[in-house]
């Protein structure tokens, strides 16, 4: 059996707590059946913001701007599950991911245009499972927001939104740093065994086993039932990818 590809991403423009989380969720996701884990940092990244320039239509979803979006595009598509770590800016995710976000929806449109009739152009099913994890400074000051914006993200890209498991988890990884801004405090505050800092490395945890299992679900999932989705051209880019087409 092929390992699971899972790729975590820390949306954090700085190293710090999102990163430190994301390691907790990668560590447990790795501990899934075979699982090839490997992580992305916006540290020190250049992406720009979606022109709407249509470029990405017109060619095969090859975005004009030329910055860090073509290597994480690529690794995002490899992966089978993508667990997101971010810290929360101004009550959602910082602007760098959000420009990312973008700019991949838009390029698969392109991407994928020739498996569809001219003006049936759709998403095809990527189907793949995607974790949320957000920390922020101050308590409830947009984590379960930002978390909502990464499900939507997940929903629209035809993929599946994992949570944990409750009570440390309802609709994923959530923390806060009890009002402090060094960037290793849920580390100190972990080591020093404070409850919310031991909640959300739990939860973290949590988001990454959960959404390995639910991405192996997926695949075995999939290649079942091939012979009765073959035909759907939605279909197809996962099907080739798992190597049945």
């Amino acid at each position: 059996m092929n390992d699971l590809q899972i790729l975590g991403i820390s949306g954090s423009p700085r190293s710090g707590n999102s990163d430190y989380l994301l390691e907790h969720a990668l560590s447990a996701a790795c501990e899934v059946a075979e699982s090839e884990c490997r992580s992305y940092s916006f540290r020190a990244k250049k992406m720009g913001p979606c022109i709407a320039c249509g470029h990405c239509l017109r060619e095969a979803g090859s975005c004009i701007v030329k910055d860090d979006f073509q290597e994480l595009q690529e690794l995002w598509l490899r992966a089978d599950a993508v667990i997101y770590s971010v810290p929360v800016y101004h009550m959602s995710m910082p602007g760098q991911l959000k420009c990312f976000i973008d700019r991949l929806g838009n390029s698969m449109f392109g991407r994928y245009t020739h498996l569809y009739e001219k003006g049936k152009e759709k998403l095809p099913k990527l189907l793949k499972a995607i974790g949320s994890i957000a920390q922020g400074i101050h308590f409830s000051s947009g984590q379960e927001h930002t978390i909502t914006d990464l499900i939507n993200h997940a929903l629209l890209m035809q993929c599946v939104p994992v949570a944990g498991d409750m009570w440390e988890s309802y609709i994923g990884g959530v923390g806060w740093t009890r009002n402090v801004d060094e960037r290793d405090a849920l580390k100190a505050q972990y080591e020093r065994e404070e409850l919310d800092a031991v909640v959300a490395v739990r939860s973290a945890r949590d988001v990454g086993r959960r959404t390995a299992e639910v991405a192996l679900i997926l695949r075995e999932g999939i290649k079942a039932q091939a012979p009765f989705i073959k035909d759907d051209p939605s279909y197809r880019p996962i099907l080739q990818k798992l190597g049945i087409l």
